[in-house]
Parts: C-alpha cells; sequence; structure tokens
C-alpha cells in the first residue's frame, strides 16, 4: 500500500443521506455549518434516496431559507439506493474529480455534531498515516454515551450474543460485537457509520462501499477490506455526536419486531464474502442455535424469550436457504423486502 504523506486534512466533505427524515437532516447539516472545523473546509452533500413526501423539496427549501449557498450540494434522486450506494455516488464523483476532498465524512440524518468533531477526528488521521477510518462517540439524546466502536463479527460471537446467557457472554467477551459504551480511545476493528471520517485514500483503494449492501454491514465490511489492505480504525470518543437511533432506519421499532428481508441478505452477504460459503453457513447455524437456545432459557424461567418475530423463516428464507444453494434470493435486492 502507498502510505500517505503526513499533510493536514484541509479540504473535507461531509455526506448526509436523508430518506423521509428532512427535519433531522436540516439539523445535521445546521450542526455541520456551526462549527468550526479548525480552519479546514468542509463542504456538505445531502443525498436525498427518493424519500417518499416532500422531502426533496423541504430540502431545497431549507437551502434558500438558510441560505447555505455553495457550502452544502443537494443530491435529490429518483431512486432509494440505500446507505452505501448513496454515500457512493458523492464520494466516487468527488474521487474523480480535478480537487479531491482529503477525506469524507459520514454523518447520519438522525445525528448531529455535538462538538467540533471533524477537527478532532481530521487530527487523529493526520496523527497517523495508517489511520484510514476515525469514528466519534456517540450520545443518546439523553446524553447517555452509547456504543459506537466494535469487533468483527465471527460464529462463536454470533451464538453467543443470540443465546444472551450470562456465563456464555463472560466466557466469549472477546468474540462479541460491541465494545463498551464507555470504551475508551484507541484502534478497534471498526466504528459506527453514524458519524466516521474516512481518508480518500483509503476509500480510493478499497474501491467504496460494496455496492451489494442496501443497508447493514456495509460500514463494517468497508473497515475488514480498509484491514485487508493496511488502514486501521479508530474510536475517538472525544468527539461526540448526538444520534437519534432508529429514526432514519426504524431500527430503533421494538427489540421482537421483523426485521426486513434486506438486513438478512446483507447479512450473508458479509459473511459469503468474508469467510466464505462455509463460514456464512458456519455462522448461520451458530446464530439459529443460539435464538433456539435463548427461547428454550426464558421458558425455563417463565419469562417470554425476546424473540424476533418470524426470525427462523425470515432467516432461511433470506439467508440460510440461499448459503446452502437450497433457495435462490438476491443479495442486492433494494428496500422492497
Amino acid at each position: 500500500m502507498d502510505m500517505p504523506q503526513d499533510s493536514p486534512m484541509q479540504r473535507i466533505a461531509a455526506i448526509v443521506v436523508n430518506y423521509g427524515t428532512a427535519d433531522l437532516t436540516i439539523a445535521a447539516v445546521q450542526s455541520v455549518l456551526a462549527r468550526h472545523h479548525g480552519g479546514r473546509d468542509v463542504a456538505v452533500h445531502v443525498v436525498d434516496n427518493a424519500s417518499p413526501g416532500g422531502d426533496a423539496a423541504a430540502l431545497a427549501a431549507a437551502h434558500e431559507a438558510h441560505g447555505w449557498g455553495a457550502r452544502v450540494t443537494l443530491w435529490p434522486q429518483t431512486v432509494n439506493h440505500g446507505f452505501g450506494r448513496a454515500n457512493n455516488l458523492v464520494s466516487q464523483a468527488l474521487a474523480a474529480g480535478d480537487a479531491p476532498p482529503d477525506a469524507v465524512f459520514l454523518l447520519n440524518p438522525d445525528a448531529r455534531l455535538e462538538n467540533e468533531a471533524i477537527d478532532i477526528l481530521a487530527a487523529s488521521l493526520e496523527a497517523d498515516p495508517r489511520l484510514g477510518f476515525a469514528g466519534a462517540g456517540v450520545l443518546s439524546p439523553e446524553g447517555v454515551p452509547v456504543t459506537a466502536a466494535f469487533r468483527f463479527p465471527s460464529a462463536l460471537g454470533e451464538f453467543a450474543q443470540a443465546l444472551g446467557f450470562g456465563p456464555v457472554a463472560r466466557a466469549c467477551r472477546s468474540r462479541l460485537v460491541p465494545l463498551p459504551p464507555d470504551h475508551p480511545e484507541g484502534r478497534v476493528d471498526w466504528v459506527t457509520g453514524a458519524a466516521v471520517l474516512i481518508r480518500m485514500q483509503a476509500l480510493r483503494e478499497i474501491g467504496h462501499f460494496d455496492p451489494a449492501f442496501f443497508l447493514y454491514y456495509e460500514e463494517v465490511d468497508l473497515m475488514r477490506q480498509g484491514a485487508r489492505l493496511g488502514w486501521t480504525a479508530r474510536h475517538v470518543p472525544r468527539a461526540r455526536i448526538v444520534h437519534v437511533e432508529g429514526a432514519a432506519t426504524g431500527s430503533g421499532r421494538p427489540v421482537r419486531a421483523r426485521r426486513p428481508a434486506y438486513r438478512y441478505r446483507s447479512w450473508r452477504h458479509y459473511y459469503t464474502k468474508n469467510h466464505g460459503r462455509g463460514g456464512a453457513i458456519l455462522a448461520g447455524l451458530a446464530l439459529m442455535a443460539g435464538m433456539a437456545g435463548n427461547h428454550v432459557l426464558s421458558r425455563l424461567a417463565r419469562r417470554d424469550p425476546p424473540r424476533i418475530e418470524r426470525f427462523f423463516g425470515d432467516f432461511w428464507a433470506h439467508a440460510m436457504g440461499p448459503a446452502l444453494g437450497l433457495r435462490a434470493d438476491s443479495v442486492s435486492d433494494d428496500h422492497k423486502g
């Protein structure tokens, strides 16, 4: 890998992908424009992912009313591209331009900067030429830290997390995906895509987001591909954002709620791509065993199991069956599932 020179991150492109959250997106943009970023040149790009209703018009009206001018570029779309592909629209166009930015900052539409997060993250990239990804600390609207740093998924971690049994979880602590909300600053496997600064050179070498992902696992895969090329990820909780989790994706709904098909497809694509078909099958069996074990333990304890609605049927239809070659199911299907 050609290592970058130790040079300041002078030009940064912030990307916000909107889908049905125009008011929150406007607040996210305003939070970026209100900061000084250590004197860095930060341009904002807003992709409206073919939102239902009048989001595109609302964003255009806000652009005029707030006088955003050349600081903010709107990218209205007629198709919902999902998260990774929508970010690719902007990052690939900027990478191919005459003056590409030094880094790209991804900010969820349901998030806002709490401090000079972009400046703090950029300083982290400047201090370490091998650092490809710097992720901010995340606070709930009540100001409580939430998990923003993670380990890469594994079959054992899938089993332990799905089982939800204390002794097993403690024994497999080093394999569980989420790190504690108070995890200290330092190198991690991957950081949340809700607020992450990505070095443009890393994006170019990786090839940007894998377009096969519609939603979920795309940032995990991006940072896994980066790790294979020698790029590291760092959790930087000194940089802070407030995140209204799930407002944009619906992931904040009850634990038992049925998951969309594309979540299972993304799970399968991630494992197949990074661990092969055998690895995907092993992880799938581990996840299903953990979910079944959780159900049994809950019944023995005389409490309702925290099962996901229609999990086994959906997981078989969109993840396990296709991995085994027993069902045909498109990996890159859109939000229709």
